[in-house]
């Protein structure tokens, strides 16, 4: 039986703001917007590629404060390039790190162990790692 992981609530204090920092800043797809009541409302997004989204919202989880979800991860084949986007974006993101070395040869040196970090507005932690087997 496969498992597959569909969707990460992260936790966030302003919807709106939320949404336009995952759709605008990092080009996540809004797959809905859905308003459920004066208390309630869900808004999906999709990084490009990814079976995985991410929720926002109002009244979605109450026992996980705004910015306390923190190592979310993305792959990416190319982490130059990725870090080139989210700075022409306007998003704030650590510079290339490495950490650890391959124990065996890879097409790029930054796959595997390549990393680049930033925080959504509310302090919600994400990475961003370089497999470029994946592509």
């Amino acid at each position: 039986m496969n498992w597959t992981l569909e969707v990460v609530v992260v936790p966030v204090s302003d919807v709106d703001r939320a949404k336009e920092f995952y759709a605008d800043r990092l080009g996540f797809v809004v797959d809905h917007d859905t308003v459920i009541n004066d208390e309630a409302r869900i808004v999906q997004l999709t990084p490009p590629g990814s079976g995985c989204s991410v929720v926002i919202g109002r009244g979605v989880v109450p026992d996980m404060p705004p910015g306390s979800l923190k190592g979310l991860q993305l792959v990416v084949p190319d982490l130059r390039q990725a870090r080139a986007e989210l700075v022409e974006r306007g998003v704030e993101v650590s510079e290339i790190q490495v950490l650890g070395a391959n124990s065996r040869p890879v097409p790029d040196p930054l796959d595997n162990v390549g990393f680049i970090f930033f925080t959504d507005p509310d302090g919600n932690a994400w990475g961003v790692q370089q497999i470029s087997s994946r592509a």
